[in-house]
């Protein structure tokens, strides 16, 4: 279990991030068509994996913005962000956001990633709701980075993110 605020206040997560080298979990999310995406599909890849509580809040909405840029000027980078926001609601801000070079996944079916990942808030007001995340996985889904963001309202370290692709 991890602690993290919101808003000041301590809430917590099941569990913790998947460490450093270790390989990630895999998955099975839902797309803004509501197919079924898997960790699979993005084989071969270098991805950064983005999760936020829900697209309708302003953080949420600026980092998937600012993650829509850099995936604009790199291409052989897959941006996938996850939210337990409904496939609806994720495809209605992407239309009205212009949010199209980032890959919008949703808990919607099932908990599982957030548990798997020690991303699934456990009390307070956002209970049910993934917190605030950053990783960066390898061609080979090998954790080469990763931030669970410590106060839900504050955006990640993108550049130490960013980095950890380039380097």
């Amino acid at each position: 279990m991890a602690q993290i605020t919101f808003k000041g206040k301590p809430i917590h997560t099941n569990g913790s991030l998947p460490s450093l080298h270790a390989k990630a979990p895999p998955f099975s999310l839902v797309d803004k068509d509501l197919q079924e995406k898997t960790l699979h599909d993005y084989a071969g890849k270098w991805k950064i994996l983005a999760t936020v509580p829900s697209l309708d809040t302003g953080v949420c909405s600026l980092m998937t913005k600012h993650l829509n840029e850099f995936a604009k000027k790199n291409p052989h980078v897959v941006i996938i962000t996850v939210s337990a926001d409904l496939p609806f609601a994720q495809k209605r801000f992407c239309d009205t956001e212009g949010v199209h070079n980032v890959a919008i996944l949703s808990v919607m079916r099932s908990k599982k990633f957030a548990e798997d990942y020690g991303l699934l808030i456990i009390d307070g007001p956002l209970a049910g709701l993934l917190a605030r995340s950053i990783l960066v996985l390898d061609e080979h889904d090998q954790v080469v980075y990763a931030e669970l963001v410590p106060e839900v309202t504050q955006e990640p370290q993108y550049e130490m993110a960013l980095k950890a692709i380039h380097s």
